[in-house]
């Protein structure tokens, strides 16, 4: 599996997870299997996505789409910046 890790800032986090939860079915649909939302410790309104792929082509796809633009742009989001990764391990310590 693929992963891809996103950065960004929101306006708004209550209006960004309203959002994020509609497109739930789009992202499945997309090629996401699975995601955690992380929110830093000190800033509410930034934001990290990290989901898990079925491939990285499918995850570019998705996020480059005209349509996924617009959607962060309702949502607003700020300055999303992505990271298409390669898992090399995991493990449970």
């Amino acid at each position: 599996m693929d992963h891809v890790l996103i950065i960004h800032a929101v306006k708004d986090y209550a209006a960004w997870k309203k959002v994020f939860d509609d497109a739930a079915s789009m992202r499945r649909n997309a090629g996401e299997r699975s995601y955690v939302v992380l929110r830093d410790e000190h800033d509410a309104n930034r934001i990290v996505h990290f989901s898990r792929w079925a491939s990285i082509a499918q995850a570019k796809a998705f996020f480059e789409s005209p349509q996924l633009v617009e959607i962060r742009r309702q949502a607003g989001v700020e300055a999303p910046e992505f990271n298409y990764l390669h898992r090399l391990e995991e493990g449970v310590l």
